[in-house]
């Protein structure tokens, strides 16, 4: 949905979160958190350990479940399903369908470890999806030769290295074809020299114009490829803005000094 302004054209938020708040026990660990993403944007989540930022992803496809606030995704509420106007929370087999549509790649690649490459990235498509399995293998493919595994589909992930499990296991979200890919620190398993691969491939998709969500430590990454950066600490949203804004030149104490100690 869109709406003109101005001879402009606006387009409605694909993620919206409102007030997002998350306890384990008497901590909290999100507080009042809000932010939306709009269609091709790349936002990217930076903040210290502990600051929510991986909580916070979780909570937009329903992994964890908020205590309070609202999430919508593509204009539906994540969890319910409007009935006369009243909400009811989804079954599990509905909440994978919806959960469909917010591909995540995990920190720790999540892969089936009794399924080939290829199998990995067609399994959630005609499983989930219902998709034919002859047209879903054929971009299967297409997809593994485009992360640089087109020589590689007939592997089993304890044959890959983590940087290309973790191509596979984009490869595997992208197949989904969601509204956009969430990715929760995706490099922070890896081995220093394989984190470039993956990057790299991630630099592609924004390129692309595929709408991500990303949580990441890799300050260069974040500053080359994302529109908007959003800085978290004590499970609050602290600052947001462009890179230069807010790597270059932050206005909150709390940013500033993340800032210089990661920059340092």
């Amino acid at each position: 949905m869109t709406a003109e302004n101005a001879g402009t054209i606006v387009q409605e938020p694909v993620l919206e979160a409102v007030r997002v708040n998350k306890f384990y026990g008497h901590h909290q660990v999100l507080k009042d958190v809000s932010l939306n993403v709009r269609p091709g944007e790349v936002v990217c989540l930076i903040g210290p350990s502990g600051a929510g930022k991986s909580t916070f992803l979780r909570t937009l496809n329903r992994l964890e479940v908020p205590d309070s606030g609202e999430i919508w995704v593509g204009g539906d509420p994540v969890g319910f399903r409007h009935d006369r106007s009243k909400l009811y929370e989804l079954s599990e087999r509905h909440l994978s369908a919806q959960r469909a549509r917010t591909a995540m790649v995990f920190q720790h690649f999540n892969l089936f470890p009794h399924f080939t490459a290829l199998q990995n990235v067609m399994e959630g498509p005609i499983q989930v999806q219902k998709r034919k399995a002859a047209s879903v293998r054929e971009e299967a493919v297409a997809l593994l030769e485009r992360v640089g595994l087109g020589d590689k589909i007939n592997h089993y992930p304890s044959q890959l290295s983590g940087g290309q499990r973790q191509r596979v296991a984009i490869a595997r979200a992208v197949a989904m074809k969601p509204l956009f890919l969430l990715f929760d620190e995706p490099t922070s398993a890896l081995d220093p020299e394989l984190v470039g691969e993956v990057l790299d491939v991630m630099t592609d998709l924004a390129r692309d114009g595929r709408t991500m969500l990303v949580v990441t430590h890799e300050m260069g990454f974040a500053r080359r490829v994302a529109d908007r950066i959003v800085f978290m600490a004590d499970g609050m949203v602290v600052e947001q803005g462009t890179p230069d804004e807010v790597l270059g030149n932050p206005r909150e104490p709390r940013t500033q000094q993340f800032i210089k100690r990661v920059l340092s």
